[in-house]
């Protein structure tokens, strides 16, 4: 409608321009179409008509015109509309790979770093295993010459034993008895000899190794070191007081694995942790006394109990860490010892020897080593061992002799891996330290110095 608006309008401007200017002629235009131009012999002027073609003034093709124009629009709306949909699609699965490939690239160095992460710590396993074998090269070394000299024993007898043999022979039996007192005393020397392998001046601890962790920070396990190689029964008693519960593993293996065999009730609570399991039996400091006592755990029963004349009891002279470890009770090759402090030696450490079947006091020494200065203590051949802290940095630090009744002061370092000891206690049998150490249960090994002396050297 526009444009026949505009066409008619333009007309009239033609014909009012050749009204004016009849000798004007207007030339035809593109997409213009001229019906008349020219003038009657009266000298009248006859309007030239300029005007669009049919076609682009009707109505009907110029709508068809724009309906298809407007299909064509819609279908490249539609087409980029679907164009759209895919990119964003496409650009959806692109950032869901790219999110993929940084997580397997994340998962191949996390595996990378396991792999030498797990190397470097088998590796690290393998040389401390290495460093804890090596201070068994001297004892090993030490044990061939032990080995050496009883096999020249052994050597001897039967020598002795094809001489009493032929003496007999020609002699006949008059000098038989001298002959055989001279074996007897040979075989009493062999066994002398080997029963004096056993004891040696502590030398070395090495470890420890750590065999399970359970319990508190405070507590005490124990074997028996009477008991013979197969029996490998484990008591474990958890806190330094208020409890009466003990219980027992039939192996090392059942106590890892926390398979309880069977749980003593005792009839009194006990003190500190420096307990100790002697030929079948528990002897243990009584709760707020200077009282010992003997439990037998076949009986079930208390057989006996005894004070320690003047000892100290419930924090009086404690270890270093307190926990009312005024009396330790321990064992060793000798025997069966007490370790606690009185006021008459003015709160320094006494010793003495005890029957384990009476707790009767057998023997007493008085050091001049202050208890309380004393982090832990053990016996070892008749030597009492003492540390000079509980915490880290600790080590022995004071030795006395009781066969001698001298002291020395020492300097054998152990580590304290979990940085808080509350019961050390040496075993005879397993020739080994067991210690708990904040929580954990550990054992140290010793290195012993032998010294080997026959009839010939006295």
């Amino acid at each position: 409608m526009r444009l026949l608006l505009s066409a008619l309008y333009s007309a009239v401007i033609l014909l009012t321009v050749f009204g004016l200017y009849p000798s004007l002629t207007i030339g035809p235009k593109e997409g213009w179409q001229v019906y008349s131009s020219a003038q009657d012999a009266d000298g009248r002027c006859i309007c030239t008509v300029v005007a669009p073609e049919q076609s682009l003034c009707s109505r009907d093709a110029k709508s068809r015109q724009l309906r298809q124009l407007l299909e064509k629009v819609q279908n490249m709306s539609q087409s980029i509309e679907v164009l759209n949909l895919r990119t964003q699609r496409d650009f959806q699965y692109v950032i869901k790979m790219e999110n993929q490939m940084k997580g397997l690239r994340s998962k191949f160095r996390q595996i990378e770093d396991d792999r030498k992460t797990t190397m470097a710590r088998n590796f690290q396993e393998l040389t401390d295993k290495m460093d804890e074998l090596k201070p068994l090269i001297p004892v090993l070394e030490q044990y061939k010459t032990d080995a050496a000299v009883i096999s020249q024993f052994k050597e001897e007898i039967r020598n002795l034993s094809a001489v009493l043999t032929a003496i007999q022979d020609e002699l006949g039996a008059s000098d038989y008895d001298t002959l055989y007192q001279r074996v007897l005393r040979l075989d009493t020397r062999l066994r002398s000899c080997m029963g004096k392998l056993t004891c040696g001046k502590l030398m070395k601890i090495t470890g420890p190794a750590t065999i399970k962790t359970s319990g508190t920070r405070f507590g005490a396990w124990m074997t028996d070191p009477q008991a013979s190689t197969s029996n490998n029964r484990v008591w474990y008693m958890d806190s330094y007081t208020n409890s009466k519960i003990v219980r027992e593993y039939k192996s090392t293996a059942d106590f890892v694995a926390g398979v309880v065999s069977r749980t003593y009730s005792l009839p009194f609570k006990w003190e500190g942790t420096n307990h100790v399991v002697y030929n079948g039996s528990l002897y243990y400091n009584k709760y707020q006394s200077n009282i010992i006592v003997r439990y037998s755990f076949e009986l079930g029963a208390v057989l006996a109990q005894r004070a320690l004349e003047f000892a100290g009891f419930h924090n009086t002279y404690p270890y270093t860490w307190g926990g009312f470890s005024d009396i330790d009770v321990m064992a060793d090759e000798l025997g069966m010892w007490a370790v606690y402090a009185t006021n008459q030696n003015a709160g320094n450490v006494v010793l003495s020897r005890i029957d384990p079947e009476t707790l009767g006091v057998l023997n007493t020494w008085n050091t001049e080593y202050s208890k309380r200065n004393a982090g832990e203590a053990f016996m070892i051949c008749g030597t009492l061992y003492v540390t000079n802290s509980h915490l880290s940095g600790a080590k022995v630090y004071y030795a006395y002799h009781t066969e001698t009744s001298t002291y020395e002061y020492t300097d054998i370092p152990f580590h304290n891996q979990y940085f808080h000891i509350s019961m050390l206690a040496y075993n005879a049998r397993d020739r080994a330290l067991y210690a708990w150490n904040n929580g954990h249960q550990v054992i140290f090994n010793v290195t012993l110095f032998h010294v080997i002396k026959t009839e010939d050297d006295s």
